[in-house]
């Protein structure tokens, strides 16, 4: 028996996305958002509020870089999540990690992140009930230990975060349950 539990972001897993920009100075701010999914063949939106440091040095800049953040670097995310770029200007500095200015667009590309999308911005979408930055996929880079033997991201290798909305924990692993437009195919066939 289902129990009511209330109005909650019941959404599971969540990705863990390090939202990455320039201010107008050249500093690097970065932020953990888990409220982003991509939402064409070559975009993605990020629903994140426009008061934050990094949705405003993105709406200036015109570009940003997503990055999956993984395992081997959670503290990290997580900080960027707790911090914010309002209030702490060497948010990025405390961390001692690394960015090189992305060959497609005009934002930062953390160095030890192991996938990131370099994104122009394509659109801001503001309704009464949503804030949505669009980017355009300009490049996706990946580094070669999370590549299966056919140039592809290994979930099982890449180790990615996922965020519980339900108990706020992170989870990670890319155990393969089965394959996707297979698994359900005998159904087809009724």
């Amino acid at each position: 028996m289902k129990k009511n539990l209330g109005i909650v972001p019941a959404v599971y897993p969540m990705p863990v996305l390090m939202v990455a920009a320039y201010d107008e100075s050249g500093t690097v701010n970065v932020m953990n958002a888990a409220w982003g999914m991509i939402c064409a063949e070559d975009k993605i939106a990020l629903f994140i509020d426009e008061d934050h440091k990094t949705t405003q040095n993105t709406l200036k800049a015109k570009a940003f870089t997503v990055a999956l953040a993984d395992r081997a670097h959670m503290d990290v995310a997580d900080f960027f999540g707790i911090a914010t770029g309002n209030k702490m200007p060497d948010k990025f500095a405390r961390t001692g990690y690394h960015a090189a200015k992305s060959a497609f667009v005009n934002a930062p590309v953390i160095e030890e992140f192991p996938v990131v999308m370099e994104c122009s911005l394509a659109e801001v979408v503001s309704t009464p009930n949503m804030y949505a930055i669009v980017g355009k996929i300009e490049n996706v880079a990946a580094e070669e230990s999370v590549l299966s033997e056919n140039g592809k991201v290994d979930p099982e290798k890449l180790d990615a975060l996922t965020f519980d909305q339900f108990q706020h924990g992170y989870y990670a692993g890319g155990e393969k349950a089965g394959k996707a437009w297979n698994a359900g195919a005998a159904l087809m066939k009724k």
